[in-house]
């Protein structure tokens, strides 16, 4: 769906929470809660007291990736200069790869992808052969094999994604949730699993000193279409066991499941039975939730702010309704909430019915 609402460029967040003032930390963002098309605004701080216990909130420990590294594509010496931001890693081990031209303003452009057999000359050494488009017909994600081992490539040379609405660079620290977790092999999410951002160490015991409980899943993004908003591919995903029981557990003892982002959503509802039983599970999802598919699991969604043209308001709309979404972002930009990865987050609550309202 699109949304007929204009945000205006001021709104994009440009550095993160804790660097807009003195004395300022990652929760200091503000909150839209919607319950149907009724909205209120909140500090980030009072999430606890907009649950209660018995609910489980769902979040991606996926720990995000310094995953884009420089390179030059084209004859030696010299060559054009590229960034090639790695997406996702295969079962073959091939990295799906985007590259991006250079910006004056430090972040990138889009560039036509390919052609097959293009190589890509990385630092340190390193070479990368682009091999055949992620999905066919589309140029812009590329199937490629690299002579080294990428991780180490990123930890060495790569640099956390930056998109242009930024400021400037920023540590990877930055772009780390507090539930990031390493995967053994290195994988994660070329970009920050962002709704999960805010929450520090402290608000995580308050919620779970109020009986609201954390379920961990991973989900790990790969590289989103920034100008062509197109729905997201196959990701790699692992869902718990323990999380599955927690997730059961709260919807049969009248406990509401609230997936922290979108990508916890695609992860939680791939491992969903159609009945709504969760099964521990893992490996490789193409969902793509919409209001005609609906979800089976999740009761309320906290996210951020996204583009009125982007394919994740189709989550959102299963979610919450397109009436609602229509409420909440006209209220957001009215109120002047920020947008994308380092602003505000939108919490999305099913309606409160009398026999389920909390006293």
């Amino acid at each position: 769906m699109a949304l007929a609402v204009r945000v205006p460029a001021e709104l994009s967040a440009r550095v993160p929470a804790e660097q807009r003032g003195p004395g300022r930390g990652r929760d200091d963002v503000r909150l839209l809660v919607s319950r149907g098309e009724a909205v209120s605004h909140h500090s980030f701080r009072e999430l606890p007291s907009l649950l209660r216990a018995g609910d489980v909130l769902v979040v991606n420990t996926s720990a995000t990736l310094a995953a884009a590294v420089s390179g030059r594509v084209g004859p030696e010496p010299g060559g054009a200069p590229v960034v090639v931001h790695f997406s996702t890693r295969g079962d073959d081990g091939r990295w799906a790869v985007e590259l991006r031209t250079p910006d004056p303003s430090g972040s990138t452009r889009p560039r036509g992808g390919g052609p097959a057999g293009a190589v890509v000359r990385l630092p340190g050494g390193a070479r990368l052969v682009l091999a055949e488009p992620l999905v066919p017909g589309s140029g812009r994600l590329w199937w490629a094999r690299v002579s080294v081992d990428v991780p180490g490539l990123l930890g060495r040379y790569g640099r956390p994604i930056r998109y242009g609405y930024t400021e400037r660079d920023q540590p990877l620290s930055a772009y780390r949730t507090v539930f990031a977790r390493p995967s053994p092999d290195g994988s994660g999410s070329a970009e920050m699993p962002s709704a999960g951002r805010p929450f520090t160490a402290r608000l995580v015991a308050e919620l779970v000193d109020r009986g609201v409980r954390i379920a961990p899943l991973s989900l790990h993004t790969g590289v989103s279409s920034a100008e062509a908003h197109e729905p997201p591919y196959p990701e790699r995903f692992e869902v718990p066991a323990a999380t599955a029981s927690l997730v059961n557990a709260a919807r049969s003892g009248g406990g509401r499941v609230i997936a922290v982002g979108t990508t916890a959503v695609r992860a939680l509802e791939s491992a969903a039975e159609p009945g709504g039983t969760v099964r521990a599970g893992a490996g490789w999802t193409d969902l793509v939730v919409t209001p005609a598919r609906g979800v089976r699991v999740v009761d309320g969604l906290l996210t951020g702010l996204h583009e009125p043209e982007a394919s994740h308001l189709l989550m959102l709309e299963a979610v919450a309704g397109r009436p609602a979404l229509r409420s909440a972002y006209a209220a957001a930009v009215q109120a002047r909430y920020l947008w994308h990865e380092f602003g505000d987050l939108h919490l999305l609550l099913p309606e409160e019915t009398p026999h389920r309202a909390h006293c």
